[in-house]
């Protein structure tokens, strides 16, 4: 395994396996690539990159104003330093946003995409919703906690303190107007992609009780994204791939592997 920086100040962790196309894994705004490590874990044998992405974690952020684009940019860009030519990618939350861009610009660069927790054309009063917890980490310069109850299950939560405690310091580790800059872009996400580029193979997944991405955007998604398929993690809130880590794994190990 191998940690280390890009020329433009990527910070990345890369599990190098031969023969095996490896496996991406894109986080959600306010964390970092530390919540991937059950699949990192699971997916030990196969080769596996994760990174923080813009203006989180150990990774920089320069530019005053960002879109999307700068994130597919950051990603093409840590790929061919390290010379991977094709990759499964994974992408969580705002990371699957970052995942759809890319699979409009660098499709070919794809094996296949992994979309976990995906937004699709909030109806007005979850925009709204969002709104206001984006004023409030505006005002507050914090992301508050209570994220977290969005996030888990509270049988969960109560059964596992220390993810709560991880969780949360990551949360409080951010830089401010770095993980605002980025909050705001998911905040604001506009669902402008021309789907039609993505052309790859493609797995969606949601927990069936995530409120932010729910079921119904997930499955508008797989009626718009050709030759994708659809799966409901049971129980699952929105950092399934946490709580419900052996089930997504499972899925994404079977998805993989009929799709290399």
């Amino acid at each position: 395994m191998v940690t280390g920086n890009t020329a433009s100040g990527t910070f990345y962790v890369f599990n190098k396996k031969e023969q095996s196309i490896p496996i991406v894994f894109v986080h959600g705004v306010g964390l970092t690539y530390e919540i991937w490590q059950p699949q990192l874990d699971f997916f030990n044998g196969y080769s596996n990159l994760s990174y923080d992405i813009l203006g989180h974690g150990k990774s920089s952020l320069t530019k005053q104003n960002i879109s999307f684009d700068d994130f597919s940019d950051q990603l093409i860009e840590l790929i061919n330093e390290l010379k991977i030519e094709k990759i499964h990618l994974v992408g969580f939350s705002i990371g699957s946003l970052i995942a759809r861009n890319f699979a409009t610009k660098y499709n070919d660069r794809l094996e296949s995409l992994i979309l976990l927790g995906s937004i699709y054309k909030r109806s007005e009063q979850q925009q709204k919703i969002v709104n206001e917890r984006f004023n409030q980490a505006k005002k507050e310069l914090k992301l508050s906690r209570q994220a977290l109850k969005r996030w888990f299950t509270d049988k969960y939560l109560e059964n596992n303190p220390d993810t709560y405690e991880k969780i949360s310091s990551i949360l409080s580790g951010n830089n401010m107007a770095n993980f605002l800059k980025v909050y705001e872009l998911f905040v604001k996400h506009k669902n402008d992609e021309d789907f039609e580029k993505i052309q790859t193979k493609t797995l969606i997944m949601t927990g069936e009780h995530d409120v932010g991405s729910t079921i119904e955007m997930s499955q508008q998604l797989n009626s718009i994204i050709k030759d994708s398929e659809l799966k409901i993690i049971k129980d699952g809130k929105h950092l399934c791939g946490i709580e419900c880590a052996d089930e997504v794994n499972l899925i994404i190990k079977n998805f993989i592997d009929k799709n290399e």
